[in-house]
Formats: structure tokens, C-alpha cells, sequence
């Protein structure tokens, strides 16, 4: 498949082609760097980030079985907390990383600081309005200096 990016930030993701949805490529030297640039991902398709100050700090947590599910309500998440608030990101740390087993399998835990201000439609350019992230081409590979996500914003 040849992957052509039709946007993003280099180096830490793409959007690449997709019929009626945003599909994104993400990057990271580490699974934490990973997880911080797919939620900049989610906010850069909905803004231009760059354009959005860090007046307001939000404690943001997820829990999933692996990695997938994990990134998953990571997402899901981030997205909770700008329709809840209207907090448009333009910074997402990842402060805490857990991968434990347990009896009944895998545990995965984060928890980060998303940076960012109220959406302003006055001053912020409103790009895509996402419903949700989905499972839908969903994949985490991780190489030898390297890990990459691939996963599918619905609109």
C-alpha cells in the first residue's frame, strides 16, 4: 500500500488519505512520545494547534488490556475533555506509563497533562469535527528505534 500524507506535523505524524475520515500515522523514538503525538494528532485534525495557547492544564487518564485498546480511550479521553470543556490542546505530556501483567492478562495504564485554551471559533480555525476515535485500521508497531500507530478518526 502506498501511504500518501495529505497533512500532519513531520516527524511526529501524518493524515493520510482517506475516503470520509481522518486516517492518521503517528510517531514516536518511545511508546510514551507515541501516545503524545497521537493526541496532538486528534486536536491538530479538529485546529491548528499552533494557533492555541497553554493557559489551561487537565489531568488526562486511560486504562486498556493492550496497546490498542489502550490508545483507544486515550483518544476517546482527550476527545471527552473538549466536548466537555471546549479545551482545545496544543501540548499533550504523557507523565505516566504502567504495563503490568495480572492474573487475568495485561494491564496498561497512562495518565498526561494536556495544555491548551477554551476553542475560540473567533481565533481558532475549525477544521473537522470528530465523533470519536475507532478501532477501525488500528495498529501499534513498535521496530528497533522506533514506534509507529495507525488509527482512524471518525468524522
Amino acid at each position: 500500500m502506498i501511504e500518501k500524507a495529505v497533512g500532519g506535523i513531520p516527524g511526529r505524524f501524518e493524515f493520510l488519505e482517506h475516503m470520509s475520515d481522518v486516517y492518521v500515522k503517528a510517531h514516536g523514538r518511545s511508546v510514551i512520545e507515541l501516545f503524545e503525538n497521537s493526541g496532538l494528532a486528534l486536536f491538530e485534525a479538529m485546529t491548528d494547534t499552533s494557533a492555541v495557547g497553554r493557559s489551561v492544564e487537565r489531568i488526562v487518564e486511560a486504562e486498556g488490556f493492550d496497546l490498542e485498546s489502550l490508545l483507544y480511550k486515550w483518544l476517546e479521553n482527550l476527545l471527552i475533555l473538549y466536548y466537555a470543556e471546549k479545551i482545545m490542546c496544543s501540548e499533550v505530556e504523557v507523565t505516566e506509563f504502567k504495563a503490568e501483567k495480572k492474573e487475568a492478562g495485561e494491564e496498561y495504564k497512562v495518565r498526561g497533562v494536556c495544555r491548551g485554551e477554551v476553542f475560540n471559533p473567533l481565533v481558532h480555525e475549525a477544521r473537522v469535527e470528530i465523533k470519536s476515535p475507532t478501532y477501525s485500521l488500528m495498529r501499534i508497531l513498535k521496530d528497533v528505534d522506533k514506534w509507529t500507530a495507525y488509527f482512524v478518526l471518525d468524522i
